[in-house]
């Protein structure tokens, strides 16, 4: 039983230095994208993707309320 949380403490140990590591390399290349100019591109992107999809979902939410009024007049 020891053996199991020490390893789970070392495990979690490493994972958590990776994460740091990887956040480091994230936050870099975020400021570099954002010296370039990019990083508006990549939002203008998203927003894109984002709006198409909540229309998307409004358009499926009108018509199954559509259906749903429609079998219950039958």
């Amino acid at each position: 039983m020891k053996s199991k949380i020490l390893s789970f403490l070392l495990s979690m140990g490493i994972l958590t230095t990776k994460a740091q590591q990887t956040a480091q390399k994230a936050t870099t290349m975020a400021d570099e994208m954002r010296s370039n100019g990019k990083i508006f591109v990549v939002v203008a992107v998203l927003l894109t993707i984002l709006i198409g999809l909540i229309a998307y979902v409004i358009r499926i939410d009108k018509k199954v309320s559509r259906l749903e009024k429609e079998i219950k007049q039958e």
